[in-house]
């Protein structure tokens, strides 16, 4: 008993999501410490990184959310970002040194010509300064100690790319709807070059990912103000938001109790009493019983197999 009580996570039984508006200078980590203060919640993650310089939605998962994160991930991602045409950067953004100048300033029909070589399925090197994995080391943690770091080029998704503004004769300001793994520094980098100059972000904000918003998004500091209070509850979004996409099955208590020991559970039986979806083999379900989500899983061999039992 004692052992056991002893390996129990510290902290509240909080399940859900928060949509928190990421402020400037802190890291994704920072605020995944802030919010694990303020809500006093055993179990926290993040979904999708963004840079300290980086503002904007970050969604915040709590307890059983935290097994729903791959889902937040995957989803399409709104950016805006201004870029400074005529100095480039080691990091691809303002808090880098500049590595190249420039004096070529595009004009509007010119930026407008090569967007279309920028949009669909397009390949991308990621940054030097990012968190991707090199021979088992972070890229930015070997950029720090001036290693050669070489990243192959990544296959990303721009479903779009819309110029908003041109501020001036150094900044424009682009919105983006990406797929995962697309790096915005990269495309501000690659969009000057295609334009015969160089540039870097001079901000970056991320608007949407998925069903987050910023229109109905949080700022820590709200949240801490609300802190352990079941005021708190009012911005807590429930386990299954990310979920949208993901069909529904209705099952009754025997059958949901089955999937929660990892038990398989018979598909015809529910897909009967369910509305008309087109379900197939292989596609992932998530699974409710009294309208709580109890797990998400795969049909396979005509039965549904948990794959993530969700305890609420």
């Amino acid at each position: 008993m004692g052992t056991k009580m002893a390996r129990k996570r510290k902290g509240l039984p909080i399940h859900g999501w928060l949509n928190i508006d990421k402020p400037i200078n802190l890291s994704s980590a920072g605020v995944v410490g802030r919010v694990r203060r303020a809500t006093g919640a055993a179990k926290v993650g993040h979904a999708g990184t963004l840079d300290p310089l980086a503002t904007g939605v970050l969604p915040i998962a709590l307890g059983e959310a935290t097994k729903t994160v791959p889902f937040a991930v995957n989803s399409k991602k709104t950016y805006r970002f201004s870029l400074k045409f005529g100095s480039a950067t080691n990091t691809n953004d303002q808090e880098g040194e500049i590595t190249e100048t420039s004096d070529i300033r595009p004009k509007r029909a010119e930026i407008i010509e090569i967007l279309p070589l920028f949009r669909g399925s397009i390949y991308q090197v990621p940054p030097v300064y990012s968190a991707i994995k090199v021979n088992g080391r972070r890229a930015y943690e070997l950029a720090r100690r001036s290693e050669e770091v070489k990243l192959v080029p990544r296959k990303v998704d721009i479903h779009s790319l819309t110029l908003m503004k041109i501020v001036d004769i150094d900044h424009v300001i682009f919105e983006v709807v990406s797929g995962k793994g697309a790096y915005m520094r990269s495309l501000a980098r690659d969009i000057a070059r295609a334009l015969n100059t160089v540039g870097h972000i001079a901000w970056l904000r991320r608007i949407a990912v998925g069903t987050f918003h910023t229109r109905n998004a949080i700022s820590l500091d709200n949240l801490e103000m609300l802190g352990h209070s079941a005021a708190a509850l009012n911005v807590l979004l429930p386990v299954e938001t990310v979920l949208d996409d993901i069909p529904a099955l209705a099952l009754t208590k025997q059958e949901a109790n089955k999937l929660r020991r990892g038990q398989s559970v018979a598909f015809l039986p529910v897909a009967q009493r369910s509305v008309c979806q087109d379900i197939r083999q292989g596609d992932t379900v998530r699974t409710m019983n009294d309208g709580k989500l109890t797990a998400l899983a795969k049909i396979a061999g005509g039965e549904i197999r948990p794959v993530r039992v969700i305890n609420l």
